[in-house]
């Protein structure tokens, strides 16, 4: 949560960051209450994140973080439109590996117009039990959810993959689907400094968690 937090203060283009977890965890979303997930504590890891959205059960998944900045013509995009064109490059790169994944509130292959309201943050449900537009699915179920956070520097997305048995490349896939001109790149010294701060003086505090 601190390295994506402090991707966006020092974003220069966008980028792409993909992680996993040590351990199984639950992250919920900055408006989420404590209270409602406190009980899983006994058995996972809790974070509350500073995007929106609801309860996320990270383990097995592939989870990662997109950044835009401010001075990126993407920016200038309504949230849900971001969010969107972010979840068809994942469709895409799924349905390349012979998948069928569609999109909440499209036409998926076989004609069927898939509609939910849209939400690109909210409260405190399972993001995986409920999808909303522009989430995507496979054989009926949600696989892919993020939520974002925008400021004055840019956008960050934080999103979850999940519910299948997923291919090693899928997030180089995910990645060219987004841009042809991809490469990978370091998290540099300045970025983890400051994450560290945020780590110290934010994520990792009582305050923090228990905020709601």
């Amino acid at each position: 949560m601190s390295i994506d937090e402090a991707s966006l203060e020092t974003v220069r283009i966008p980028t792409i960051r993909f992680y996993g977890w040590r351990s199984p965890a639950l992250s919920f979303g900055y408006f989420g209450k404590f209270s409602d997930v406190v009980t899983c504590a006994v058995e996972r890891n809790l974070v509350r994140r500073w995007t929106g959205g609801g309860i996320v059960f990270h383990g097995e998944d592939l989870t990662y973080s997109i950044v835009i900045p401010a001075n990126d013509s993407v920016f200038d995009k309504s949230s849900i439109a971001i969010y969107e064109r972010i979840h068809r490059a994942l469709a895409h790169a799924l349905n390349k590996s012979g998948q069928r994944a569609v999109i909440v509130g499209g036409v998926d292959p076989g004609g069927m117009t898939l509609s939910k309201q849209a939400a690109v943050s909210g409260s405190d449900y399972n993001c995986f039990t409920n999808p909303v537009r522009a989430d995507v699915m496979m054989n009926g179920s949600k696989i892919a959810g993020a939520a974002q956070r925008r400021t004055r520097r840019g956008l960050l997305q934080q999103g979850s993959i999940q519910g299948f048995v997923m291919e090693t490349d899928l997030a180089q896939k995910f990645a060219q689907a987004l841009s042809a001109n991809c490469s990978e790149f370091e998290i540099n010294e300045e970025v983890l400094q400051r994450a560290r701060e945020l780590a110290r003086q934010k994520y990792g505090t009582e305050s923090w968690l228990r905020m709601r």
